[in-house]
């Protein structure tokens, strides 16, 4: 039901995350098409500020809510985010690969928006979503739709915001290993 992304390298299979679609998660029509970039040239580590999910059907119900509230309160397009990932790893696809975000004001143009799950204050995120997020970097780069020499912050280094929350904040330098 849900599909595995696998990164190549040198012929040989490296890693594979599982990424869950729109259509798996029932995701609503964009107002319009967003537009689109070839090569994020960085990528901005969020959280949700919600509360953690610990089922699937808990996880779907709580990506679709996040998309409603940007789609009605904040009258974006869709989903700011272009993936989301959850406590158990599992990557829901947001805006996906290529799509031009809505989650960094003046900075969505050229970068990869991947919101956490969760509210990050004063919670560490998972082992499991920080292993999925560097699949997902890994995943990108080899098929091109990461520059590999890419930046990687939290959107607070780029806005005036607490977000990714402290903890998450705290274990980016885990995620520049990539």
């Amino acid at each position: 039901m849900h599909s595995k992304l696998n990164t190549y390298i040198d012929g040989e299979m490296a890693t594979s995350v599982e990424i869950v679609s729109r259509q798996q998660w029932g995701a609503a029509a964009p107002k319009q098409a967003p537009d689109k970039f070839s090569c994020a040239q960085r990528v901005i580590i969020h959280h949700t500020d919600t509360p953690r999910c610990s089922s699937r059907r808990e996880c779907v119900s709580r990506v679709a809510s996040i998309q409603r509230g940007h789609m009605t309160e904040r009258k974006w397009d869709d989903i700011g985010y272009n993936f989301l990932v959850a406590a158990d790893g599992a990557v829901f696809e947001g805006r996906g690969w290529g799509a031009v975000g809505a989650h960094a004001k003046g900075h969505n143009h050229d970068s990869l928006g991947i919101a956490f799950i969760g509210n990050f204050k004063s919670e560490a995120p998972s082992c499991e979503a920080l292993a999925s997020v560097k699949q997902l970097l890994q995943s990108g780069v080899s098929q091109g739709f990461i520059k590999p020499q890419f930046g990687l912050c939290g959107h607070r280094d780029v806005g005036d915001t607490e977000c990714p929350g402290g903890k998450l904040y705290a274990v980016l330098q885990q995620l520049k290993s990539t």
